[in-house]
């Protein structure tokens, strides 16, 4: 088996590398999307004053020794997890990112897990593009569902356990400035993820509380010192 590789064009790379990715998968049934890797040639440009507009190319290669789909087990998915992974796996596949969709359900969760080559698409600037998916789908699951909605968790390559800890250190650091110097600190413009993290953190830190304070989506948590 020979390497296989195609080019895709969209109206943005994205658009593109799904293209790519449907015409590898059409020439090659079975295709392991973790395994694909992509070249950008080009990212594309509006035409003036918004008319027409030069597509994004990519060219998506496979080597003949990534191409084999790993053997995993069929998934033994609850009806609610199975239809989590059904649109986490389109919105994947929609971005154009190669990607393992895995599943993690106990009583309370529903922790979907990437996995792959390339996932910085999927994660984006400060995880807003994951941070999103998470949002959609548990704003999906939650529609109609009543009593049987769990809150669902979005993951790729262990972003949230390292950006979890980032943000707990940044946390305390900011907390004990603020003791020290006596005056509030502002953080950055943060998710309303991330403003939970640093919230929760900060609970039981002694000598400060927390507020969130501007609009979406710049709003940020301020660290005030108290008596």
């Amino acid at each position: 088996m020979t390497e296989l590789q195609v080019e895709g064009t969209g109206e943005t790379v994205g658009e593109a590398k799904w293209s790519a990715l449907r015409e590898l998968e059409r020439q090659r049934p079975g295709l392991d999307k973790a395994a694909v890797r992509f070249q950008v040639v080009s990212e594309g440009e509006r035409g003036l004053l918004g008319v027409g507009f030069t597509p994004a190319r990519v060219i998506a290669t496979v080597s003949p020794g990534d191409a084999a789909v790993e053997r995993r087990p069929v998934p033994d998915d609850s009806e609610l997890a199975a239809d989590v992974r059904e649109l986490v796996e389109r919105i994947v596949d929609g971005i154009g990112v190669g990607a393992h969709v895995d599943l993690d359900e106990d009583d309370e969760t529903i922790t979907v897990s990437c996995s792959g080559p390339d996932l910085g698409m999927l994660i984006g600037r400060h995880g807003q593009t994951i941070d999103a998916i998470q949002y959609l789908a548990n704003a999906a699951m939650y529609r109609g569902r009543g009593e049987g909605r769990k809150a669902v968790v979005v993951d790729a390559a262990g972003y949230r356990a390292r950006r979890r800890t980032s943000l707990e250190a940044l946390a305390v650091r900011s907390a004990e400035r603020s003791v020290a110097s006596a005056e509030p600190v502002e953080l950055e413009p943060m998710t309303a993820v991330e403003r939970k993290v640093v919230h929760l953190r900060l609970k039981e830190f002694d000598g400060v509380e927390t507020t969130s304070e501007g609009t979406e989506p710049n709003r940020f948590v301020v660290i005030t010192p108290v008596a």
